[in-house]
């Protein structure tokens, strides 16, 4: 079932300019991890953002980045992409550099990935954003974009993730641990651009990797600004 779309909250009075009030719906804080199996200071990382998977109102997700690929260890969830998507938030949110651990939430504030209260500071409060939902038909999974006002239209992405795994790193900063990782992003799909009219994307289970038994939906402003709307799905 979709953990969080199970889980409503009071609507406030304010209703967002891209979101009609009817169509509005609770979304889930979205906490993007960006670490590496090479860096030694990303294990603290990793384990807080663990934690965070087991809270209903946060979306915990950990993009593993290569560019300590060269360091004595190869990271075998590393990609570009996780490196190209850090990179970007550098540029939009005018940082003077991309670092891991790193954590961004809601794709608008850059915090260290280990600093427990200043991440826990930002997951207070609801925060309402466009309706998605994500549901299981056979093979497929159908994702359901509900109607507002998309003012500059945003990006929808389908993330594959892994949930859970454990790996020995035999060498670099990291060598001789073993290493408890989660929400660890496999690999990520753009399914289109919303423009405000409801929409249905339909993807098939069989075209993710094998090791990846859970879905994420981002609707993200273009250009990879603020989370306009959240969901997952497990099929575990």
């Amino acid at each position: 079932m979709n953990r969080w779309l199970r889980q409503w909250w009071l609507i406030g009075a304010f209703v967002a300019p891209w979101c009609f009030a009817a169509h509005c719906a609770p979304r889930p804080t979205v906490v993007e991890l960006y670490t590496s199996q090479g860096c030694s200071s990303c294990p603290p990382a990793d384990a807080l953002l663990g934690e965070l998977t087991h809270e209903r109102n946060v979306l915990a997700l950990a993009f593993h980045v290569d560019y300590w690929d060269d360091q004595g260890w190869i990271d075998r969830f590393a990609s570009p992409a996780a490196t190209q998507r850090q990179q970007r938030y550098g540029q939009t949110l005018k940082l003077a550099s991309v670092f891991t651990p790193q954590a961004i939430i809601d794709g608008q504030r850059s915090l260290v990935g280990s600093d427990r209260s200043a991440i826990l500071s930002q997951l207070r409060g609801a925060h309402e954003g466009i309706a998605v939902t994500i549901t299981a038909q056979g093979d497929d999974l159908e994702v359901d974009l509900a109607p507002g006002n998309a003012q500059a239209g945003a990006d929808v992405l389908l993330l594959a993730v892994l949930p859970e795994a454990q790996t020995a790193v035999a060498h670099g900063e990291n060598g001789g641990r073993k290493l408890q990782e989660f929400n660890i992003v496999r690999a990520t799909y753009t399914l289109g651009t919303w423009n405000g009219d409801a929409h249905r994307y339909t993807v098939a289970r069989s075209s993710l990797p094998k090791d990846a038994t859970e879905v994420a939906v981002l609707v993200q402003q273009a250009g990879q600004r603020s989370i306009l709307g959240a969901a997952s799905y497990s099929w575990r």
